[in-house]
């Protein structure tokens, strides 16, 4: 299978860099690597980005990450699979990959429930 066009993050000049920088920035907030891949793989379905689609699964599965709970991962709302925190990541997630779907790209309950879980 080839490719449609080059990842971005290789072909534009800087674009590596400052992804880097965002994902130190991200690491840094002490969210479990786990629950980062599993947000990137949200995201990477939202998008429809084949690179995402393929590195993700195998950086959480490296991580210790479960068949279910990858497969599981676009209907999360409706699966038992996830924690509370899991949970708000992925809803935030959504929200802020979503931002031109709505209005109100991250509702204030989105936002609650973030901080919430947060603090347990």
């Amino acid at each position: 299978m080839t490719a449609r066009m080059g990842n971005p993050a290789l072909v534009v000049p800087g674009a590596m860099a400052g992804l880097s920088a965002i994902g130190k920035a991200v690491a840094a907030t002490g969210i479990s690597e786990r629950t980062l891949e599993l947000v990137h793989l949200r995201a990477g379905q939202i998008n429809a980005c084949g690179v995402c689609l393929d590195m993700h699964p195998k950086i959480a599965k490296k991580l210790g990450e479960t068949d279910e709970r990858l497969f599981a991962v676009a209907g999360w709302r409706d699966t038992p699979y996830f924690t509370e925190a899991e949970r708000s990541a992925l809803a935030l997630a959504e929200a802020v990959t979503r931002v031109a779907d709505r209005s109100d790209p991250v509702p204030d309950e989105v936002r609650r429930r973030v901080v919430l879980s947060r603090d347990r």
